[in-house]
Formats: structure tokens, sequence, C-alpha cells
């Protein structure tokens, strides 16, 4: 029988990772559970950061971006001994399940601990958006509304000064918030590490424009693809086109999460206790067809989840 459910945050922050903390504790209370925070993620579990949550702990939080329980990234936990300590301590604070909110890498350290023995369940939370089996993860939709934001008032002073902006977004192997946030805000060319594009595309795109009297452009790069100074650099020597340079950072990570990452969130944390309660562990979460649906960790932790090629020059006259 579980009595005492894990619940970490692990690997980059995601806005609606909160939301989905609240839920895990306050639907695991209403079952009788005791729900154990475990704070800066695996190097918690390793370190044995631990402590009770109560309904009062979450109360408030669903607003706020980032995660009450801290994030780290754990080289210790890659290793054999790392895993082994985790277990140990997991053992030793009497946990009976663990629950994993994370990315890629963490998702599959979900899967090491689950082939170890520890009943787990993930829930995908990247604002890339790049696990394999959901629809969406956790921050996706508001880190593309922070883009989103930022191209409409940059748009206002690159019309004003008819410059060129090449804007660069995260994105280091999967390029969706670069594809997504630039369909959906009018981006005049849309770069993407799925989709290797050479200088003479991007040029010759420009050249259209300029024939057509548009003297100012919006071009969103994935950081994968390369140097957005590079890129500009490149535009300002071969069409002698003014470039202005700008890195969102970590503006895309920040800020109170939307109502979808609020909403899918629930319902993830929800599904998560639902599941190791009826003894279905080994899984993660994920959202398909706006539902919360129960994917295999193995497969999760086997495939990658990219922009398909072929839907990036389906929608390319767009841009």
């Amino acid at each position: 029988m579980i009595r005492r459910i894990g619940v970490l945050t692990s690997g980059g922050d995601a806005p609606g990772m909160n939301s989905a903390i609240r839920a895990i504790v306050r639907f695991g209370i209403s079952k009788g559970i005791e729900i154990i925070g475990i704070e800066r993620g695996y190097q918690g579990l390793i370190e044995g950061e631990f402590k009770v949550l109560s309904r009062d702990d979450v109360s408030e939080i669903v607003q706020k971006g980032g995660t009450i329980l801290r994030t780290a990234r754990s080289d210790e936990f890659r290793e054999e001994e790392g895993q082994k300590k985790a277990i140990e301590n997991m053992e030793k604070h009497g946990l009976d399940a663990l629950i994993v909110i994370g990315g890629e890498g963490s998702l599959k350290g979900a899967y090491d601990l689950f082939k170890k023995g520890i009943n787990v369940v993930g829930i995908p939370g990247s604002i890339d958006n790049d696990v394999w089996g959901t629809d969406f993860s956790i921050g996706f939709d508001t880190a593309c509304n922070n883009v989103i934001d930022a191209i409409n008032k940059i748009r206002d002073t690159a019309a004003a000064h008819e410059r060129t902006f090449v804007i660069e977004v995260m994105g280091r192997e999967c390029g969706f918030i670069a594809f997504t946030s630039g369909l959906v805000s009018g981006a005049d060319i849309i770069l993407i590490p799925e989709v290797p594009i050479d200088f003479p595309y991007i040029t010759e795109k420009l050249r259209e424009r300029q024939k057509r009297k548009k003297r100012h452009n919006i071009i969103v790069v994935a950081e994968g693809v390369g140097s957005a100074y590079f890129i500009g650099k490149q535009i300002e020597d071969k069409l002698g086109i003014s470039t202005r340079i700008v890195v969102l950072g970590h503006i895309q990570r920040g800020g109170s999460p939307s109502v979808f990452d609020r909403n899918m969130a629930t319902f993830m944390g929800v599904e998560a206790i639902k599941r190791l309660l009826n003894g279905e562990g080994g899984v993660m979460i994920g959202w398909q067809k706006n539902s919360p649906v129960p994917i295999s960790l193995e497969e999760v932790s086997k495939y990658k989840k990219r922009v398909p090629p072929e839907l990036y020059w389906e929608v390319e006259c767009l841009w």
C-alpha cells in the first residue's frame, strides 16, 4: 500500500511546474497520502533534502513561475553510486513512490530508477517541448507567449527604423519554440536545428522582400542553429542591410504560467497520483488530444521529439 510519495522537479525550470506540485499535494492528501517534497531535484534526492508538504505549503503558488522545490542538474545522479544513494534515501525516509517533473534527461533518470525497482511516474516539464510521447510539455505554451510578446514589441521598432532583427530563442536540439512562436507571430524567416539552412536561402528570401519594398524583417532563430550574431553579420556583409541582434535568453522561462500550462499541469499532477495508486508505475503522464495519457518511460527514454522537417517545409510558404 502506498502511504508516502515523493515529488521533485529536475533540470530546467518551466512555468507551470508549481501547478503540478499543488495538484499532486492536494489530490494526494485527499487520498490519504503523505506527500514529501524533494528540493533541488535528483541532487536533493541524493543529499536527503526532504520535507513534508501540506495543503498550505502549496497555497497561492499556481501564479508563480519557476518551482517552489527549486531545481538542479545533477552529474552525480548520472553515476551508479549517485543513484544508489538516492534509492537509499528514499528507503530511509519511507517513500513508496516518486513523481519526477522534468525534461528529457530527468525522465531518463526516472526510468533508471524504475529499472532498479522504484515505483516512479514522470511528468513532462520542458519549455523546449522536446519530450517524446506528449503533444505539449509544461512550460512550452508560456515560453512561446513570452517570445511572441517580445517579437510584437521588437517589430514596432524594426518597422520604425527599417531594420532587420535576428531574434535568438532557446532550443539547442529541438526547434519548437522558434518554429511555433515564429510562425504565429508572422516572422519573415524561421531557422531551426532540424532543418539545415544555407545562407543563399536566407539572402534569397531577404532579396525577395527588398523587391517588394519590405524594408524591415524579423528572423527567429533557435540557438542550436548557430550564433545569431554570426547570422546577423553575414546578412549585413552580403546584403548591406542594417541588422540588430536580440538574444531573449532566460526571459523565456520566467513569468506567470499561461492558463493552458496551469490547466494541463494540474491534470497531469492528478493523473500521476491516480496511476501510482492503481499500481501503474513506470509511465510518464503525457498530454494527447487535450487529455492526460500514460506513456511508457521506456519509450520516452528511447525516442526523441523534434520538429518534423516535412512540417517545416509545408508551412514555409507562410513566411
